[in-house]
């Protein structure tokens, strides 16, 4: 697995662009796109030979992003590594005694392509993909 993207989890993607547009010099890759299964916005950012930064807000008062981000705030959600399969990288995970946090499930923001997130301990949550798709790119 590598590293295809850092997220970050912020109250709000359009104030928070700006700082990784302009301090980080970013751009953005995507538009906002809902995701509904998480109940988060999400948009990606890219930079010439670097990983993607991924901003998501909550996308409604019942998301469960609010609670990490009342007890944490705004920052770092979780790295997100590619694979080759999500679905036998999830076996795994599990095989090395990750928690499974969210079984593969189509994301709205990969273009229904499988995602699954996984908590491998000293507070690093990680997600799970199989593709370079982006919904809504720029």
């Amino acid at each position: 697995m590598i590293i295809d993207h850092i997220c970050l989890a912020v109250r709000s993607i359009e104030s928070s662009k700006k700082r990784v547009c302009e301090i980080l010099e970013y751009k953005e890759r995507t538009r906002i796109v809902k995701n509904t299964k998480q109940d988060v916005l999400v948009q990606f950012f890219s930079k010439e030979n670097s990983i993607d930064l991924k901003l998501i807000q909550p996308a409604s008062p019942n998301s469960p992003l609010l609670s990490f981000l009342k007890t944490k705030g705004e920052g770092m959600h979780h790295i997100c590594f590619k694979t080759d399969n999500v679905l036998k990288s999830v076996e795994a995970l599990k095989g090395h005694g990750a928690r499974i946090t969210s079984e593969p499930m189509t994301g709205e923001a990969f273009d229904d392509e499988l995602i699954a997130f996984a908590y491998i301990g000293s507070g690093l949550n990680i997600e799970v993909i199989d593709t370079p798709k982006r919904r809504d790119q720029i």
